[in-house]
């Protein structure tokens, strides 16, 4: 929990009470439902919090933003997200109905006004989004495919809408395709050893109407 205060130093009270409550919240679901691996759950705030907060680092929401979490999983990096941003919209999806499960369980837990959870692939999704956040489901052109026509004409935002794409390691030919693509190296805002091969992608998609 030090971590996210070292890197965000501006929380209020709430935000720094909802990110302590998280690791009560996931120790105690992980063991009813394992959504998050062992070794990781003893660096939660590491492995899962800090790292869905890079996003964070590359673009600061803006008040009233609809944000798309694809494939959230265990609700990264929607719920620290959410946290961090109360007065944006947050909607999280999975097809896996046991880790929705304990998103939903975890939002009830934290008191979050902000998120909407839905059971489905991301295809059944209406509905458009300032953002698309996501934790490296897919290939850039399978993620592209599945989140085709979810993006918002009003751009609120000096960054241009489009995907947040959280993924490691080597991306040179993954993003080939993606001449507008700009990757943000996680190691020029966090100190840890963990985020050397850490990044986050930014691929703007225009609207479709």
């Amino acid at each position: 929990m030090t971590l996210i205060q070292e890197y965000f130093p501006d929380l209020t009270e709430d935000q720094i009470l909802q990110f302590k409550k998280l690791e009560v919240l996931y120790k105690d679901w992980n063991l009813k439902i394992n959504v998050v691996s062992r070794k990781d759950i003893d660096e939660l705030y590491l492995r899962h919090v800090l790292h869905s907060l890079g996003i964070a680092k590359v673009v600061h929401f803006k008040p009233n933003s609809n944000i798309l979490d694809v494939g959230t999983g265990g609700g990264f990096p929607g719920i620290p997200l959410a946290i961090l941003y109360p007065e944006c919209q947050f909607h999280l999806v999975d097809s896996i109905a046991k880790k929705i499960k304990v998103v939903n369980e975890v939002v009830e837990g934290l008191g979050l006004t902000n998120v909407t959870t839905t059971h489905s692939r991301v295809e059944d999704i209406n509905g458009q989004f300032d953002f698309i956040v996501s934790r490296a489901v897919a290939a850039m052109p399978t993620f592209v495919h599945w989140v085709k026509g979810k993006i918002s004409k009003t751009q609120r935002h000096d960054l241009k809408n489009g995907i947040l794409y959280l993924k490691g390691g080597d991306l040179t030919e993954e993003l080939e395709p993606y001449k507008t693509a700009t990757i943000y190296k996680l190691e020029a805002y966090f100190k840890d050893e963990f985020f050397d091969t850490k990044k986050v992608v930014h691929l703007p998609l225009k609207y479709r109407g």
